[in-house]
């Protein structure tokens, strides 16, 4: 039980930082800044953060990052670098609430693929909260409308991008800290980015001038390195969380993302939280509690690989 509530705490806070990201990177788009650049600056000033870290919790087994190469491998091209290109080539062609709602829908995939994996139903309560959590993402985020297939289609990589996610987050750490995975991650992620950007297939534009941020005008980089704070705080802490509860609870935790993103478009860009949305998070904690609960009564869940429990054999 103090496993699984120091889990959740994680991945609040995981979902807490994750969830600045729109208000923080708002300016700088704004600002002339492309989708692609930010992202790429982002996660690398994030890896760069929190490379210290890694270096004092790996304690000189580096060996522990060779074992998870494959697995970084996987963090950065799909949990970094991926996702966050299709999703942008979405919203290209359909609203960016229909984006969002689609990406969203990675907890749902999670739930398939733990019932194929371990050939076992999940239990209702499972469903029930699925659906709950889904409504919930509905009224804070809005119906899905407009635009083309393909821009649907790419929304669709997106859920499945962030549901492999959270499926490579929970694997078993084979003795790596969470810190130095989210380290490599995000600078080899940045770095695939960055190819991408050189090579003309998605734009790349930057403006170093000021930009309106963070409740006044300020330098070009002063949002970027709050940005990367938080980037940093948030991939590490959601890769713990994941380890300690399972990918897709975490992924249910996650859906809070878009709670504290109205949030903070209210406390720092202005707009507007109304009491719809409140409802929306009020129903999607609800939605986390219905699918906790079966783990806390299904106990051989927990023990499954998929589910994000470490394997002794290997640690």
């Amino acid at each position: 039980m103090n496993t699984s509530r120091s889990g959740i705490g994680y991945g609040l806070l995981a979902s807490l930082t994750f969830g600045a990201t729109g208000a923080l990177v708002k300016p700088l788009l704004e600002n002339g800044w492309s989708p692609a650049a930010a992202v790429t600056f982002r996660a690398a000033l994030a890896g760069l953060v929190l490379v210290p870290f890694a270096v004092v919790a790996l304690r000189g087994h580096w060996s522990s990052l060779w074992r998870a190469r494959w697995r970084i491998l996987g963090m950065a091209l799909i949990g970094v670098a991926g996702t966050q290109l299709v999703f942008f080539a979405a919203i290209q062609r359909i609203p960016v609430s229909s984006g969002l709602l689609i990406e969203y829908l990675a907890p749902l995939l999670l739930v398939v693929w733990v019932a194929a994996t371990t050939k076992r139903m999940p239990r209702p309560v499972v469903f029930i909260g699925s659906v709950i959590a889904i409504v919930g993402l509905v009224l804070i985020i809005g119906p899905v409308g407009g635009g083309d297939l393909l821009g649907f289609v790419f929304a669709g990589l997106a859920a499945v991008g962030c549901a492999i996610y959270y499926l490579i987050a929970a694997r078993p750490a084979d003795g790596l800290p969470p810190v130095a995975f989210a380290s490599a991650g995000l600078l080899l992620g940045s770095l695939s980015l960055a190819i991408v950007g050189v090579t003309g297939l998605v734009p790349f534009t930057m403006n170093f001038g000021e930009v309106a941020a963070l409740g006044g005008v300020v330098p070009w980089f002063a949002p970027l390195l709050v940005l990367a704070a938080t980037t940093a705080i948030g991939y590490s802490t959601g890769i713990h969380a994941s380890q300690l509860l399972g990918s897709r609870l975490m992924s249910f935790i996650g859906m809070l993302e878009v709670v504290f993103a109205s949030f903070y478009a209210w406390l720092l860009l202005g707009e507007t939280l109304g009491v719809v949305q409140l409802l929306g998070g009020v129903l999607i904690l609800a939605g986390i509690a219905f699918v906790r609960a079966e783990k806390q009564v299904d106990a051989p869940l927990e023990a499954l690989p998929v589910e994000g429990e470490p394997v002794p054999a290997r640690t």
